[in-house]
């Protein structure tokens, strides 16, 4: 999977989640992640991509972190398999299952799925401003 920008979408009814998340997949971006970005627009998140489902490489740390975010895990199908608001210089936040995939974004995207929606985020999705 490349990195890009891409529309985060329920699988299910085609309401848009989020209408811009870019794909982080490079050891830097993961690496880097929301560390020190003062703000976050409320139309844009993060995706991070694993090579395999797992718990412990999906879980996250708030060190750096200057807001809260919503977290959302993904299994390898796209369905949410947890969900929590995290808050900034909290040590560790791990998903309940297996998880291959993770959005971080402004904690408002917590209303808007659930556990047990499937997303998808296949669509390309034109980007004007830099995260």
């Amino acid at each position: 999977m490349t990195a890009g920008w891409r529309i985060l979408r329920n699988a299910d009814t085609g309401a848009v989640v989020l209408p811009r998340v870019r794909l982080c997949v490079s050891f830097w971006c993961r690496f880097r992640g929301l560390q020190l970005i003062r703000h976050l627009p409320s139309d844009e998140g993060l995706l991070f991509v694993s090579d395999h489902e797992g718990r412990a490489h999906t879980t996250i740390h708030m060190f750096f972190m200057l807001f809260s975010i919503g977290v959302v895990w993904l299994d390898r199908s796209g369905r949410v398999v947890d969900q929590q608001l995290a808050k900034p210089w909290r040590p560790a936040y791990t998903p309940a299952a297996p998880a291959q995939y993770f959005l971080e974004a402004n904690p408002q995207v917590l209303e808007r799925v659930k556990v047990g929606d499937r997303l998808r985020f296949d669509e390309v999705a034109v980007r004007q401003n830099a995260l």
